[in-house]
């Protein structure tokens, strides 16, 4: 099934979390000189138009990224929240009046962080996104983009020639078959390379699932594992995403405490009216 499109749900609130802590770890991957590999499972388009026929359709950014860079919140960010949204507000610096109207894919994220000694390595499945992830990374030399399959992609370039890596799996989860797939592929990975870092991204849809994850984790040995969920409305039995959450293998030490910082906001700023917004932040394994 390739039906997914990730431009409808740019920007949305599933999107703030997992590209405030991407850019919270590659940032702290600078921080040494030498350089690291950044693998991306399933990168889609690199770069989203806010303004285009599929975002507007949704409107979902309205209530994710916008509401974060509205001017009557800037003052009260968080400091750990500072550098993604100033690297958004980057990228929208020429853009007419200030107007939010691009928004990065996790590509677009590590684009602008990683150096010249670092490597990406990028996969997408998706015969119109594989395009234009192309053209998006058309300048960037070291780039490496394969139109593959992103969990098999991963595990082929484990370990690292640096022996630093970051590897991202977020796949659209079109299947029930992503949930334990994706789990099983970083348990793999970390038998090659057990030093790296890895963050799986979920949605939360139903329950169990999520819940069958956390289990297979637990019991598979890996060791250093966080937890971050954010919901904007509890369950539901009912069709649609609830919620959104990252495990963590690895993490760097001191991002605990800077999700502790910004999920308090986030409840503040991302809560729906009509419902009451969400998270929770645990050491599901321990080092």
């Amino acid at each position: 099934m390739l039906s997914y499109r990730h431009a409808f749900h740019a920007g949305n609130f599933a999107d703030v979390l997992k590209h405030s802590v991407l850019t919270l770890v590659l940032d702290y991957m600078t921080r040494k000189e030498k350089g690291f590999s950044y693998i991306d499972s399933h990168s889609g388009a690199g770069m989203y138009q806010l303004t285009d026929s599929y975002a507007q359709k949704t409107g979902e950014y309205k209530e994710g990224i916008a509401r974060l860079l509205a001017a009557d919140t800037r003052q009260a960010t968080p400091a750990p929240l500072q550098p993604y949204l100033e690297l958004i507000e980057n990228l929208n610096r020429d853009s007419a009046q200030g107007e939010l109207s691009l928004y990065p894919g996790s590509p677009g994220i590590a684009k602008a962080i990683l150096r010249r000694q670092d490597s990406a390595h990028l996969f997408e499945l998706h015969p119109t996104d594989i395009g234009y992830l192309n053209d998006f990374c058309q300048r960037w030399r070291k780039a490496h983009i394969k139109q593959s399959d992103g969990y098999q992609g991963v595990l082929s370039l484990l370990p690292p020639p640096s022996r630093r890596g970051v590897v991202l799996i977020d796949p659209p989860y079109e299947l029930k078959e992503d949930y334990p797939k994706a789990v099983k592929t970083i348990i793999k990975a970390c038998d090659k390379f057990t030093t790296g870092t890895y963050m799986l991204w979920y949605p939360v849809v139903k329950r169990a699932l999520v819940t069958e994850m956390e289990e297979t984790f637990s019991a598979s040995g890996v060791k250093n594992i966080l937890q971050v969920e954010f919901s904007q409305r509890p369950d539901t039995e009912e069709y649609g995403m609830t919620g959104t959450g990252l495990f963590i293998v690895n993490p760097p030490w001191q991002l605990k405490d800077q999700l502790a910082e910004i999920l308090p906001y986030l409840k503040t700023r991302l809560n729906k009216e009509e419902y009451t917004a969400s998270y929770r932040l645990k050491q599901l394994v321990e080092e």
